[in-house]
């Protein structure tokens, strides 16, 4: 058979991508208690920007004065150093895992705004259908059209101070909630569009119509006959958004306006090393290790959206991955 081969090689691929993106998550958790007593201890005296190193740099008199962590503080203890220390001391190896929490938690939640919002106004917009499908689709054509930065932008200055208040003065918590707020605001439209030309093609079906004419409701309808339908789409483009929003972090962090300082994430760790990469002398570490697990993360996550929609979408003529 002759796409047996191919649809092998894409089993592997797949099979490889969980096995990573489930390693990645199991070592940040697995180490969230050390890291969250490491990612932002500061050795200005001995390892800033120090390379990565087998042996500790870091003393070993941080894990004394806790007894809670005594017993895996020496594996602890010799992992300080493995990925180097930026600019400040700070151990990478205990910044890279905890920022790759908070960059999948970002991913996960502009995946579960895009769900909601998307799938609600898309269905909404295909079931009331006429001008009111008309107006619901240019005000997502709108946004569509506005520069990504700018809202970024206009959500950073509008809600700023009264987020800040609410949050009782935690400026950090203010950054990641506009954050989610301007990712999550994007991430929905495309959403909205696949799910209104999903339920535009299912409610002329004959069993939608059976049920139309049997009395049932607009949100009967879609509960109990268009929703089983869309389970496929919406899982491979909410698969598909979390990757998304992670490169849009690491962007919108590059640029400063994203997850601030001490905070780390994958895209505020890239940031960080490419002001430390200049002609004179190469902090390689501060780069090669936040992009790598960036990279290895995305691509687990795109691998994993293809296989997804390859076994959702029965007309799909795609047998491989690569």
């Amino acid at each position: 058979m002759p796409s047996a081969r191919p649809r092998a090689r894409a089993w592997h691929i797949t099979t490889v991508s969980v096995f990573v993106l489930a390693g990645l998550l199991a070592a940040s958790v697995g180490t969230l208690p050390l890291s969250r007593r490491w990612y932002n201890v500061q050795e200005l005296d001995v390892a800033v920007r120090h390379p990565p190193s087998l042996r500790p740099i870091v003393s070993y008199e941080h894990y004394e004065t806790d007894p809670r962590l005594h017993a895996a503080a020496r594996i602890a203890h010799h992992a300080v150093s493995w990925f180097g220390h930026d600019d400040l001391g700070r151990s990478l190896f205990y910044r890279i895992l905890p920022g790759f929490l908070v960059s999948l938690a970002i991913g996960l939640a502009a995946a579960v705004m895009a769900v909601a919002i998307g799938v609600t106004w898309g269905a909404a917009a295909a079931l009331a259908g006429g001008r009111v499908d008309f107006i619901m689709m240019r005000i997502v054509d709108v946004l569509y059209g506005l520069p990504y930065i700018l809202m970024v932008i206009l959500l950073k200055v509008g809600l700023a101070r009264p987020l800040t208040i609410l949050l009782g003065g935690h400026s950090r918590g203010t950054d990641l909630v506009i954050l989610l707020l301007a990712i999550g605001g994007v991430s929905w439209l495309t959403m909205a569009r696949v799910i209104r030309g999903q339920v535009l093609s299912l409610r002329s079906q004959p069993f939608v119509e059976a049920a139309r004419a049997c009395g049932a409701g607009a949100f009967h309808i879609f509960r109990r006959h268009l929703l089983p339908n869309l389970v496929g789409p919406i899982a491979v483009y909410a698969t598909l958004v979390i990757p998304q929003a992670m490169l849009q972090e690491s962007f919108l962090s590059f640029l400063g306006i994203g997850v601030q300082q001490p905070t780390p994430s994958l895209g505020r760790l890239a940031a960080d090393g490419v002001e430390a990469v200049n002609t004179f002398v190469g902090y390689w570490w501060l780069i090669v290790f936040p992009c790598a697990v960036l990279v290895l993360t995305l691509l687990a996550l795109n691998f994993i959206g293809d296989a997804l929609r390859d076994a959702y979408d029965p007309k799909s003529k795609t047998v491989g991955l690569v």
